[in-house]
């Protein structure tokens, strides 16, 4: 068979826009491939979904598999396997393999419905969303109460991405307009707990840190109150189409959420055998002799660590036992931070956040700078300066603020900065530039947790004085360590007007011992 006969044997089927990979077919081997663009990868799917594919013919090479050439000398019985297969080696795991099977998943987010219809992978995510509607018993089906609020429901498309910016899955998540409710009547308390220096005690116990995920979390909360919720775009029942859904357990967008969720969560890990901490209620904790797991909880995102691998396993088998769990694995990435476990320490930083920022902004091929903001450098109202995009200049800023959960080196300008979000000037603008420039300069910088030093509580403050050119306030700076572990720090202007130097360091000593002993 020549060359010529391959080419014309390959035909190409077509692709989707928000795909990355070429579908070909081969009529000589009766097979269908998945090419990615420029890789030369290739992966065997199913030949069904060719049928509804057009046709079009493309110039590719599809080379037959070599053979096994059998030495005369070696008789047919001592022969392993046929000869006549072609010889068959271990796939390699590396980068190409997930980029590929990247390309399985939607690339595009859809914005509304109509738009998520259109693609098969956001249908079946919102079947797969209903589905655990269903298996969680979280509403029935009812005739619409008179008098009663009803909730509209919303759509939401995102792409879950992992460290590496790859997608590895499309989430869609149906959310109530909670922002419709009213206090006292649909909801009564709205609480979410956060997480604090799980990872430096971590460190300081060398200690493997592991990460769980818990799927639809909220539906698993139950509900005090009575609530009634429309029938979700898309998937009116054509039956009862004026029907609504009465909640027995709690949606995402919600106010009381939440709370549902924690105490549901809470009562459990209690019963299981697991204490809850006396200052953070979202940290739980379990002794086995001298051994001890942690547990810190933030909604559906759950870390926990122990020096002893049987700890860690019992926890994921008790949860997994009543909840509905993804298992991720070693931390490496969590509520945006990249966390790097290392014998001797353990390194958090938010790089990926810095280069999507420049890239964003264009920032890409600006110089950099050394220091966030210049040394005495003042920024005033500056009322007849240019005004500049209102909504850019917030956008930058809440994207530095975001950035600063791992950044305490940009906390000061960055703050500045946000003094002037209601009317930005050119002035204003150049100086958050600044701090874009810097970032540029310093991407992987992060915060270092070394795992041989102690876990003494060290506290700075400092403050200026009358810093502030538009009210003469001054603005306090403080740092908290765990050891040689920074674990918190702030930046603020002070809410009264100190009439001296001292009176203003005094106001900021005060406020920092108020947050560790009040």
């Amino acid at each position: 068979m020549n060359q010529h006969a391959l080419v014309q044997a390959v035909v190409f089927c077509g692709y989707q826009t928000c795909r990355v990979i070429y579908r070909l077919s081969c009529s000589l081997c009766n097979q269908s491939r998945l090419l990615q663009i420029g890789s030369g990868l290739s992966v065997e799917t199913e030949d069904e979904e060719l049928q509804s594919r057009g046709s079009l013919e493309i110039k590719i090479l599809c080379h037959t598999p070599a053979y096994k050439k059998v030495d005369k000398r070696s008789p047919p019985s001592q022969i392993i396997g046929s000869p006549s297969q072609p010889v068959q080696t271990r796939a390699s795991k590396n980068v190409h393999n997930l980029i590929l099977f990247g390309g399985f998943y939607s690339e595009f987010e859809p914005l509304d419905v109509p738009q998520a219809i259109t693609d098969p992978e956001w249908v079946r995510a919102m079947q797969e969303e209903l589905a655990e509607f269903e298996q969680n018993k979280v509403w029935s089906l009812v005739t619409r109460p008179w008098g009663k609020s009803i909730i509209g429901l919303k759509w939401i498309f995102r792409n879950k991405k992992d460290e590496n910016d790859l997608i590895i899955r499309n989430k869609a998540r149906l959310v109530a307009k909670g922002y419709r409710q009213q206090e006292g009547i649909d909801y009564d308390d709205t609480f979410a707990p956060a997480i604090r220096i799980c990872l430096a005690y971590a460190a300081y116990k060398n200690m493997m840190v592991y990460q769980m995920d818990v799927k639809c979390a909220f539906l698993n909360g139950v509900l005090q109150e009575e609530v009634y919720v429309e029938q979700p775009e898309g998937f009116i029942d054509p039956q009862y189409p004026t029907h609504v859904y009465v909640l027995d357990k709690a949606l995402y967008g919600l106010k009381q959420a939440p709370q549902a969720w924690y105490e549901t969560l809470t009562n459990y890990l209690i019963v299981a055998g697991y204490k809850k901490g006396t200052i953070d209620p979202t940290l739980f904790l379990r002794r086995s002799g001298s051994d001890l797991i942690i547990i810190q909880i933030y909604v559906d995102d759950i870390i926990f660590a122990s020096r002893k691998p049987e700890l860690c396993k019992e926890f994921e088998n008790t949860m997994k036992s009543q909840f509905k769990m993804s298992m991720m694995g070693e931390l490496t990435f969590f509520l945006g931070l990249q966390v790097r476990q290392r014998p001797d320490d353990i390194f958090i930083n938010q790089s990926k956040h810095v280069h999507d920022l420049l890239k964003r902004f264009d920032f890409g091929g600006s110089n950099s700078a050394a220091t966030p903001m210049p040394k005495n450098f003042q920024l005033n109202a500056d009322s007849s300066g240019k005004p500049v995009d209102q909504k850019n200049y917030q956008a930058i800023i809440g994207s530095l603020l975001y950035l600063t959960a791992s950044r305490p080196d940009i906390v000061f300008s960055t703050g500045v900065c946000a003094r002037f979000q209601c009317d930005p000037r050119e002035s204003h603008l150049s100086a958050v530039k600044r701090i874009l420039r810097y970032l540029k300069g310093t991407p992987d910088f992060g915060l270092w947790y070394p795992k041989d030093s102690g876990f003494e509580l060290i506290a700075y403050t400092d403050s200026d004085h009358a810093g502030c050119k538009l009210n003469r306030k001054s603005t306090s700076g403080a740092c908290q360590f765990l050891g040689d572990k920074l674990v918190s720090w702030s930046s603020r202007k002070q809410n009264c007007v100190s009439l001296s130097t001292a009176e203003a360091e005094y106001v900021a000593a005060a406020a920092v011992a108020h947050k560790f002993c009040g």
